[in-house]
């Protein structure tokens, strides 16, 4: 393997890029791929290229990652903004998730670009994703849609230890109010909202949904937050709570959050409902081609740019393994950063 794509980790490492922070990587990566013959083109903290041989009315694959990091974490015990080669391991914050995918697809890219191929290819490296941001793919993808750039499928490089995620849940955060009477605790007046709240957190629990996704199964509702009162002998008139959702296909995030306000008398608000979950078919052409080579399809269980994808068809697949991800001394191997750029390679002519 060239060392040009553990060069281009290296300068990814030793730059900070937390989310929304991403210039500096941004110029990287763009003068990476234009030191290259690639015609780098930048959308905010956005690096993307179209294929040489692009030709119009051929499916288009989309390669994409993410440059941005989460914050180091505080037991690091080397300086995360120092790449640290050692036995094959490249150490930095960012390498793991998702350096070391970056890395490999756009050394993918400048190698396949120099061939022809059964589909056009279009390189995107995003800002934004750990935070879910609105100026990362999502703004991109709005932008090849008002460039009448229709994107038919997408390869999503995340730590999998270069297995295909052919599913993730959605997710989706409600605030829950319920509202009450205050009153003296002492003289049982007043109408109580913390009970309100019991009443309906029960009800959440105990929710069923008439359909099921036959990949991702139930969705699952949790309450993981709940705050009240304002001293001892007040009956609180508010209660509020936040309910956690790991949404499917069965369901969009939408309809969930209506369906589980309907349940309630507390009044649910969704921060958000764009985390939608994603589903790949098994017989999509990228999911055989990945089974053919010897990988195994599974159910991711965390979140990436897919859920922002509405409506493609997109494989969650790269170097690194998911478990290193957020964690200090986050690493990354030069072998599966090696074997990432052969695989995709593989898999994309196999299209």
């Amino acid at each position: 393997m060239t060392t040009r794509p553990i060069e281009l980790l290296d300068r990814l490492i030793a730059t900070p890029s937390l989310s929304r922070q991403e210039s500096a990587t941004a110029d990287i990566i763009e003068r990476h791929l234009l030191n290259n013959g690639v015609k780098a083109l930048r959308l905010n903290n956005n690096v993307w290229a179209p294929g040489n041989d692009f030709v119009a009315g051929r499916p288009t694959l989309l390669l994409n990652s993410h440059h941005d990091t989460v914050k180091p974490a505080p037991s690091y015990t080397i300086d995360p903004f120092s790449p640290l080669h050692s036995d094959g391991r490249i150490y930095g914050l960012g390498s793991n998730d998702a350096g070391g995918s970056v890395a490999a697809l756009t050394e993918t890219f400048i190698l396949l670009n120099r061939r022809r191929l059964g589909v056009n290819l279009i390189l995107a490296i995003t800002a934004e994703e750990e935070v879910s941001g609105n100026n990362g793919i999502e703004l991109l993808l709005r932008h090849f849609k008002s460039e009448n750039i229709k994107i038919d499928m997408a390869i999503v490089g995340e730590p999998t230890s270069m297995q295909p995620a052919i599913a993730e849940r959605g997710l989706m955060v409600l605030d829950g109010i319920a509202t009450g009477v205050s009153g003296h605790a002492a003289r049982n007046e007043g109408v109580n909202a913390i009970y309100r709240a019991m009443a309906d957190i029960d009800r959440l629990r105990d929710f069923r949904f008439d359909r099921t996704s036959p990949t991702l199964g139930d969705i699952k509702v949790s309450v993981t937050q709940i705050n009240a009162g304002t001293q001892h002998n007040v009956v609180p008139d508010r209660c509020s709570f936040v309910v956690d959702v790991r949404t499917t296909d069965a369901y969009s995030n939408a309809e969930t959050a209506a369906l589980l306000s309907e349940a309630v008398a507390s009044q649910l608000t969704p921060r958000s409902t764009r985390l939608n979950a994603s589903v790949i078919s098994p017989d999509h052409p990228l999911v055989k081609a990945a089974v053919a080579l010897g990988a195994e399809t599974f159910v991711s269980p965390t979140l990436s740019d897919r859920a922002l994808m509405a409506g493609i068809p997109a494989l969650k697949i790269g170097p690194g393994e998911s478990s290193r991800s957020h964690t200090a001394d986050e690493y990354i191997t030069e072998s599966e950063i090696a074997g990432a750029i052969e695989f995709y390679q593989q898999l994309i002519s196999a299209l």
